[in-house]
């Protein structure tokens, strides 16, 4: 049987993200044939920990994991070291997407925000995902997220459950699911951007303003 290129072959990507948002977006692009590079710290990535477990309960058999990973490379680098920077460096020369989904100015501080990535690579696209965005005030830049915060800011919760009751959440992580989502929308746009261009984009989502758009 003949061999079907799909649709992102030949394009990769730098995926430093965690959990679940980011890397529901990584996993929809690694199905459609993108190169996904899985950057986790020494320790893992914090999905490692979720469950259910394919046997014993540690790190090596989260199934949670597994599925938001498939199809992905996995590598392990310590950004708070020179030596991991650099290797981080290199694979930005020649990648097309780097994700990430820290709070705002963790990047930069590791010394690759958008202006430094650009000066490594004009063309790459940097997508970021975080609670309420970089473009936020500034008692919002370094509160984190999850799935929940994002339900109750967006007033998400207020439409779902009894009239009568208290405000529900959604029996599902709707928050880092829809942001996974819209990210795939944003980086899929700036490569078509980049196709006729040559340059580079940078992706802004959040989870809060991902709720509001789909409420």
């Amino acid at each position: 049987m003949k061999k079907i290129d799909r649709a992102l072959q030949g394009i990769r990507i730098i995926d430093l993200s965690h959990a679940l948002a980011g890397p529901t977006a990584t996993m929809i692009l690694a199905d459609l044939g993108a190169e996904v590079i899985h950057i986790e710290p020494p320790y893992g990535d914090d999905a490692r920990e979720f469950g259910p477990f394919a046997g014993k309960a540690d790190k090596n058999h989260s199934a949670y994991f597994a599925r938001l990973n498939r199809n992905k490379k996995s590598m392990v680098l310590n950004l708070k070291q020179e030596k991991g920077k650099e290797i981080l460096r290199r694979l930005i020369k020649i990648s097309d997407v780097i994700i990430e989904n820290f709070k705002p100015e963790t990047m930069q501080g590791l010394g690759f925000g958008w202006e430094e990535i650009q000066e490594i690579n004009p063309a790459i696209i940097y997508a970021s995902i975080s609670g309420f965005g970089h473009d936020t005030p500034p008692e919002y830049t370094s509160r984190a997220a999850y799935d929940i915060v994002a339900q109750a800011y967006s007033s998400l919760m207020n439409i779902t459950g009894s009239e009568e009751g208290t405000p529900c959440r959604v029996d599902s992580f709707f928050g880092d699911i829809f942001a996974g989502h819209q990210a795939v929308i944003g980086i899929l746009a700036a490569l078509m951007h980049r196709a006729k261009t040559g340059r580079g984009q940078y992706y802004d989502g959040s989870y809060d303003n991902s709720q509001k758009d789909s409420s």
